[in-house]
């Protein structure tokens, strides 16, 4: 099965190495990229041909879009008169909804989206896959694999894909919020900053590893970390009386909405 990444940005140079890193042969990998320079970068680091757009969705079995979401309707002009019933097209372009997709392709094309995130990157994304109305079961499957390069994959209604974008595909962002906010209260009780950061830091990597690794539910997990009348409750009791709880279901909805706005605009 033959693959072309159409668009060679960041998330699209992240699949491409995770399919390479997971066993693809180079061969069966193409790449769509329009800039010289680009074009030129991407050969030379992972040896893969890179063509036109229109060139690489004649040649391939499954096309991957990868391109900003105000691109995605200049780009299914481009290719619609190419594709063809029996290939699959998956798309991580946050906000396009599968129909958006289908109704500018052949009838028949099956349609994957997919919301990716950003720890992709080092093979520990998190990616949330939906069906669209011509997929089946080896679709998916097809889907999966490719996304399963860079990380876990999860499959959900596309009605919930706005609520996915919200928690995992802008989740990063909310995280790293979180670490810039506790290195900074760090440097302000008097840690060297590099010593703040090696401290908030690993201490994010190995909460994470233990929620993983327990399966025990975050309450519980806090709950042990927090003694009556101790450190941590008072510094709990500072973040609840500061409404924090509150605040991320109300930037989480925001992050919902704006998701159905792109949508909606775009249509």
């Amino acid at each position: 099965m033959t693959v072309a990444i159409l668009g060679a940005g960041v998330m699209g140079e992240t699949l491409l190495s995770g399919l390479i890193r997971a066993g693809r042969r180079v061969d069966d990998l193409l790449v769509g990229e329009k800039r010289h320079e680009r074009a030129n970068e991407l050969n030379e680091r992972y040896g893969v041909t890179v063509i036109g757009n229109v060139e690489a969705a004649q040649k391939a079995d499954t096309l991957a879009l990868v391109v900003k979401p105000q691109d995605m309707g200049d780009l299914l002009v481009e290719i619609a008169p190419h594709v063809r019933p029996g290939q699959l097209v998956v798309s991580l372009a946050a906000g396009i909804t599968t129909a958006f997709i289908e109704s500018r392709l052949p009838d028949g094309v099956a349609v994957v989206r997919v919301m990716p995130n950003t720890p992709a990157l080092v093979d520990e994304g998190m990616a949330a896959i939906s069906r669209g109305s011509h997929c089946d079961e080896s679709h998916l499957e097809e889907a999966e694999a490719l996304m399963a390069s860079t990380g876990h994959v999860l499959r959900v209604p596309e009605r919930q894909q706005d609520a996915v974008t919200a928690i995992s595909g802008s989740g990063p962002g909310y995280l790293f919020f979180v670490v810039e906010s506790m290195i900074e209260a760090g440097v302000h009780l008097g840690l060297p900053r590099g010593t703040a950061t090696e401290l908030v830091v690993q201490t994010m990597v190995g909460s994470a590893k233990l929620l993983r690794e327990t399966g025990e539910h975050p309450t519980v997990l806090r709950e042990r970390v927090t003694s009556p009348g101790g450190t941590t409750a008072a510094a709990i009791r500072e973040l609840e009386d500061h409404k924090v709880r509150a605040a991320f279901l109300t930037a989480m909805e925001a992050a919902r909405n704006r998701s159905r706005a792109l949508a909606e605009g775009l249509d």
